[in-house]
């Protein structure tokens, strides 16, 4: 007898656009900060939010069912996950990265299928906003949400990448692209040894002193300026490239790991972390997703497998490599030279 199957699990990925929005739309509003200050019933919240009553209790049971609030009586509050990792007001938050996937990511994947006949952006390149980038960091408030985004993406990976890397046998790192400096922060936090510098334009210079400044730590970490396409890398023990890499194409790629192995000394290691596909490209969705993304947001960028990180990494001279799992889709790819 044939087995039995059921379209149950091609209508929930179809659908599932409806719990993404329904989320985003939640933190971007800021519902999850609010609600982490005291729980309010449905009036409440159409008070706060300037809701219309027709949809908001929907809205509410909703995200309880989605176990994103749980409901006591009438009244609505964050469960323990959310209020950790979706109070703007508190370190851990996570939510600017899914704020920016709100405000700008959904509409263009609106945009895929001509992504996928044509290869092209389909961001802001598409009316002359030319590189994504250049947009967001000509803009004082959008690099700083931008940056802050990238925080929220890359503090649990830096947090794994303290523990799992042998941080003991060196000295000193460089984030390449430090962003807000999430990483730089959390290596210093564990390992009290270590001085370090986040590496990025110019323009991230006092959001970076800032976040730093905030832990404490500006004694043991510096920014150093500058354009990674234009200059040369500053020299340390280990280099840093976290969500880097797959923005750019198989060129840019080979060009910036030479840079990286150049600035290295000899038995100096280059981590790079990003969402790694599985070498056999089946399981890892997120980051075969990430790549989709990768084609929406940038003219050549694109995800890659472990094993063709390797392969670049043996193709700059590095002597050895090898993969790690982190936290969540990421993993990183060492490299000793």
């Amino acid at each position: 007898m044939a087995a039995k199957i059921s379209p149950d699990r091609i209508l929930q990925i179809g659908f599932g656009y409806w719990a993404s929005k329904t989320l985003l739309t939640a933190i971007e509003l800021g519902l999850f900060t609010e609600l982490a200050k005291r729980p309010l019933d449905s009036a409440g919240v159409q008070q706060r939010f300037g809701f219309h009553p027709r949809g908001t209790a929907d809205f509410l049971d909703a995200l309880v069912a989605m176990g994103m609030l749980s409901r006591k009586g009438s009244r609505y509050a964050t469960t323990p996950e959310t209020a950790h990792f979706l109070d703007r007001a508190k370190p851990s938050y996570v939510g600017g990265i899914l704020e920016m996937c709100s405000r700008r990511l959904y509409a263009f994947w609106n945009d895929l299928p001509e992504a996928l006949r044509t290869g092209k952006p389909q961001n802001e390149a598409k009316t002359g906003g030319g590189n994504p980038f250049d947009a967001i960091y000509k803009d004082e408030q959008g690099l700083r949400g931008f940056l802050s985004a990238m925080t929220g993406l890359s503090t649990g990976s830096a947090i794994a990448i303290a523990k799992k890397f042998p941080w003991k046998k060196y000295q000193s790192f460089v984030d390449v692209g430090c962003a807000q400096g999430a990483v730089p922060v959390q290596l210093a936090l564990a390992h009290k040894h270590l001085q370090g510098a986040g590496y990025d334009l110019p323009v991230v210079e006092p959001i970076f002193t800032d976040y730093v400044r905030s832990f404490k730590l500006e004694n043991r970490l510096k920014f150093i300026p500058g354009d990674f396409f234009k200059d040369s890398l500053p020299a340390a023990d280990v280099i840093v490239m976290g969500h880097i890499l797959h923005d750019w194409n198989l060129e840019e790629k080979r060009m910036l790991i030479g840079k990286v192995y150049q600035a290295l000394p000899k038995g100096g290691a280059l981590v790079v972390y990003d969402a790694i596909i599985d070498d056999r490209r089946g399981k890892h969705v997120f980051g075969l997703l990430m790549s989709l993304n990768m084609l929406i947001e940038t003219p050549g960028g694109f995800d890659y497998t472990g094993a063709d990180c390797k392969g670049w990494f043996k193709g700059a001279g590095f002597r050895q490599s090898r993969v790690i799992p982190l936290v969540g889709p990421d993993s990183m790819v060492i490299g000793i030279k």
